[in-house]
């Protein structure tokens, strides 16, 4: 028997010996150790309406009509951007009705095209894409608590920062401490962020029925587009509603997940589509495309003129917003994580879970210290451009996986069933906007494309076939056991899916 096997059988007995129910210091009868199902409807709703209005919609209008060129193509754009999240999540609502495991883009790409695809989307989530994504928007968090107080002038960017890093770890520690009080706090986060997207788009549209239209006067016309800016363009819309697949990370804990996560994709996504498109619409009934391309918090400039009673609350909500979207990041992403190391393509320490709380705990915190190390790197847009190449090639690999699976086993269970034209057109769009920004923006999209490729030798010298030396493996095993102890994790013990 394996020291970890060991370790894990001590611990059990432990917990046995010590786990009482609260108040009633009775032994709790289901003490297994794994993850609940605890998320039903509205929750999952609340799940990626929250996770999906983040800081995006905030600050992604400067970055698709910055590329896009002119108000009416930059509608046009977030419009095409809603449709097609929305396609891509009804192919994913088809792949966790039909797959049940949890881990999302990871899990689909296994079950359809194979490990070394799954390892490559395992590999980049965590060594660039999550630390990018998290950082972005916890520096959009920090920018809008910061910004406020220093107007007019800039806020300091060590401050901002400083603030940033604040929010990841009470992100972190709350993910860690409890799944519930995770779960509690994303559906209060939710009503407020709708709240504020409400807040904006009322005296906008009020004002654009009241003849305040000016701004719409040739909306198409532009002397900067550019075809090859274009993806980038819907690189920044598509970013803003990123959160459509975060419920598939998830599966093993929702409540039956075959008619759940269907109906929640579907109301939620039609729900954040509508609603961006009318909040781009206040922005441009109220500011010019100058005056947007020069603000660097879209939300406030906006509130100093339309909403000059509540302005200093905009602020507030737009980062309380901020925090809901990095919450539903802390919450699902651990989760592929957690799956890729049961699955074997990571060390084992990372599928283990909190003998108490029920957390994912190594997974939560391997995550911390990549992100504080991006918070280093780059402007905010150059960060969604170099996550985006890797994570939307995945996500047509992923989709494309869908198909061929189709038509390799058409006996498999599909409780739900998108139709094929759907399935097909959000494939060849992801694929062409991948392929267009490789010419578009060649040095992030390039290395991007690099460190995506640098998993395959890792694949293959760690995981196909071992290369790693005897002693290193018996460190590594030494320190994952004090670890293990440390943190007082153990391997799941209940099968959930």
């Amino acid at each position: 028997m394996s020291a970890e096997s060991s370790c894990a059988i001590l611990q059990r007995q432990a917990l046995r010996e010590s786990v009482t129910d609260e108040g009633t210091e009775q032994p709790v009868k289901d003490d297994a150790v794994h993850l609940r199902r605890r998320i039903g409807l509205l929750p999952s709703i609340s799940f990626i309406i929250g996770t999906v209005v983040g800081s995006g919609i905030f600050i992604a209008p400067k970055g698709v009509l910055m590329n896009s060129g002119s108000v009416g193509l930059s509608l046009l754009v977030w419009t095409l951007c809603g449709v097609l999240s929305t396609f891509g999540a009804l192919c994913y609502a088809e792949l966790g009705t039909s797959f049940r495991k949890s881990g999302g883009h990871y899990t689909y790409l296994l079950e359809t095209l194979g490990p070394l695809p799954a390892f490559l989307r395992l590999w980049t989530e965590f060594i660039f894409i999550r630390p990018a994504v998290a950082t972005y928007v916890s520096l959009a968090f920090g920018q809008y608590v910061v910004e406020p107080l220093f107007m007019p002038c800039a806020a300091p960017t060590a401050l901002v920062k400083l603030v940033s890093m604040l929010g990841v770890t009470f992100v972190v520690a709350m993910n860690c401490w409890s799944v519930s009080m995770a779960a509690r706090t994303q559906v209060l986060l939710t009503f407020i962020k709708m709240f504020a997207l409400i807040l904006i788009i009322i005296p906008g549209i009020m004002a654009l029925v009241n003849g305040k239209s000016e701004n719409f006067q040739n909306a198409f016309d532009s002397d900067s587009f550019s075809l090859t800016k274009l993806p980038l363009a819907f690189y920044s819309g598509l970013y803003a509603y990123g959160g459509w697949f975060y419920l598939n990370f998830i599966t093993e804990e929702v409540i039956n997940p075959n008619r759940t996560i269907p109906l929640a994709v579907i109301f939620s996504m039609v729900t954040v589509t509508v609603c961006y498109v009318l909040v781009n619409v206040a922005y441009y009934t109220m500011m010019t495309a100058n005056e947007l391309l020069m603000s660097d918090a879209v939300a406030v400039t906006f509130a100093s003129r339309a909403l000059q009673g509540v302005a200093p609350a905009i602020p507030v909500l737009v980062a309380l917003s901020c925090l809901g979207a990095l919450n539903g990041g802390f919450f699902s992403s651990p989760r592929m994580l957690f799956v890729g190391a049961r699955e074997g393509h990571l060390p084992a320490i990372f599928s283990m879970i909190h003998i108490r709380r029920q957390t994912p705990l190594p997974a939560v915190l391997f995550l911390y210290p990549l992100v504080i190390i991006m918070m280093a790197r780059g402007e905010i847009f150059q960060l969604i451009n170099f996550a985006s190449f890797s994570r939307w090639l995945f996500i047509a690999l992923a989709t494309l996986g869908m198909i061929i699976h189709r038509y390799r086993f058409p006996d498999h269970p599909r409780p739900f069933k998108v139709p094929l034209a759907v399935a097909v057109v959000f494939t060849i769009v992801c694929f062409f906007i991948v392929g267009l920004s490789l010419y578009s923006d060649p040095w992030n999209t390039g290395g991007s494309c690099a460190l995506t490729l640098s998993g395959v030798p890792v694949y293959y010298l760690t995981v196909k076939k071992s290369y790693i030396p005897e002693r290193w493996k018996k460190a590594f095993n030494y320190l994952s056991l004090h670890l293990q102890i440390f943190l007082e994790v153990a391997q799941q013990e209940v099968q959930t899916y």
